[in-house]
């Protein structure tokens, strides 16, 4: 309701500065007349400031949804009042010209109004614009540079600015919806399990303190009352040494905070991370639970095929040029062929047979998977056809076949066309998918260990 009432201030706001334009010009063809002119513009000069700072009631939980909400609502202004304006010209454009013949100064009075008009709308869409574009997540940075691009394409750029309005007014929606929740079961502290979290990457990644492999996951969890730590193994290793360095980081949280044991929560590789560090490395009695997610416990095919096939000396060249890289940012020892090469079929059908899951500890396994290569973001959507070839169902590098693991597994089905890719499954974009809600699935997992007494 509130969006309706705006747009109808705005329309009448631009019938308004139509109409005084109309009356200023021959007002001010006196010292008394200029000086009316002038007080007859300053309440809707008023009202046109008023709206750029407020466009909506200030009613969003936080300051990033409310400027996000502010921005939106202005292109949505600026679009009617783009349109009622067209329509306002075209009309006076036919009164001048019929009813006046273009005489006695009125041509230069539809020009001045124009120019009044088009510095108005101008500063609404770039008010709006500028704030969306700082505050959007889903944007993106696809949706930016192309709406930069659109934007010098007559008719093409009216078409994606309508797609900006309806992204970012989803976003907010939706942001402002999910606050609410999480404020209305805040006292009940649904994710506060018995034991802490304990968060593990996959392979090529890192525990950035500003760049979160897990998105907005973790900040989620911690407003319902989880405890979350993170693995902070090195981005690339072997299992067994990344399974040294878990063992070690388990051991550490367990003698810092007491809490006994851990709810372990391990993305791709870092399943078999920490399979082997609860089996080969004596932290069984340390880990109440193992939930891996997306994680590749038989192997990848294509990844043994591409090995394969690759020379030797590319590898070796590969593998330095990343091993140089990532000491870089923190990692002691990186070994690239070495984590590749565990993750193929062979390596993980062999690993298996020496590493029993242990009783005493809760193993469970997730799954997503995508319908088609575009539901999963560079390079997803490249690996996708080959891993489908070589491993059948998959997410874009795992297949459903290969994460089924321990005494429950879960399959999440994508809901219509969109799927759910191996990024997708840990906030690794940021993106609302529809259907799909990443962090909401996190917060029932945390509250189902919570509600068996973990």
């Amino acid at each position: 309701m509130r969006y309706v009432k705006r747009t109808v201030y705005t329309l009448l706001l631009c019938l308004l500065v139509n109409y005084l334009a109309l009356i200023s010009l021959p007002l001010s063809r006196s010292a008394v007349g200029a000086a009316a002119a002038w007080l007859c513009w300053l309440p809707p000069l008023a009202a046109f400031v008023y709206i750029n700072l407020r466009p909506v009631p200030k009613t969003a939980p936080t300051r990033r949804i409310q400027r996000l909400a502010e921005g939106c609502e202005l292109l949505r202004l600026f679009a009617a009042g783009f349109a009622l304006t067209l329509c306002v010209q075209l009309a006076w454009l036919w009164w001048v010209f019929a009813g006046t013949g273009g005489r006695d100064g009125a041509l230069f009075a539809v020009f001045l109004d124009l120019l009044l008009v088009v510095l108005s709308l101008c500063a609404v869409f770039w008010n709006g614009m500028i704030r969306v574009y700082l505050t959007s997540v889903q944007l993106g940075i696809k949706h930016r540079v192309l709406a930069a691009l659109c934007g010098w394409v007559p008719l093409v750029n009216l078409w994606y600015l309508a797609k900006i309005i309806r992204i970012t007014g989803d976003e907010a929606e939706f942001e402002t919806e999910k606050w609410e929740l999480d404020e209305t079961r805040a006292e009940s502290e649904i994710c506060k399990t018995k034991y802490p979290l304990l968060m593990v990457h996959g392979v090529f990644f890192r525990d950035f303190r500003y760049l979160n492999y897990w998105g907005r996951i973790p900040k989620e969890l911690r407003r319902n009352g989880a405890t979350v730590y993170y693995g902070q193994q090195q981005s690339a290793a072997a299992v067994e040494d990344s399974g040294k360095e878990l063992a070690e980081r388990i051991r550490q949280i367990v003698k810092e905070t007491g809490c006994e044991k851990v709810n372990i929560i391990a993305h791709s590789k870092g399943g078999l991370d920490s399979r082997a560090a609860i089996a080969h490395c004596s932290m069984a009695p340390y880990v109440a639970t193992l939930t891996t997610i997306n994680t590749p416990h038989r192997g990848c095919i294509f990844a043994e095929y591409l090995l394969g096939k690759v020379p030797e000396a590319v590898r070796q060249k590969v593998a330095a040029a990343y091993n140089a890289a990532l000491r870089q940012v923190g990692d002691p020892n990186p070994d690239f062929l070495a984590a590749v090469t565990d993750l193929t079929e062979s390596a993980c059908l062999a690993r298996n047979e020496v590493t029993p899951d242990i009783p005493g500890v809760v193993y469970e396994s997730v799954m997503s998977y995508c319908k088609k290569a575009q539901h999963g973001r560079f390079p997803l959507n490249m690996t996708y056809p080959i891993v489908r070839h070589f491993d059948g169902l998959n997410d874009g590098l795992v297949s459903v076949e290969s994460a089924k693991w321990g005494e429950k597994f879960t399959l999440l089905e994508p809901v219509g066309k969109r799927g759910i890719s191996h990024g997708d499954v840990v906030d690794l974009n940021r993106e609302n998918i529809k259907g799909f809600d990443v962090r909401e699935f996190y917060v029932k997992l945390a509250a189902d260990l919570k509600r068996r007494g973990f």
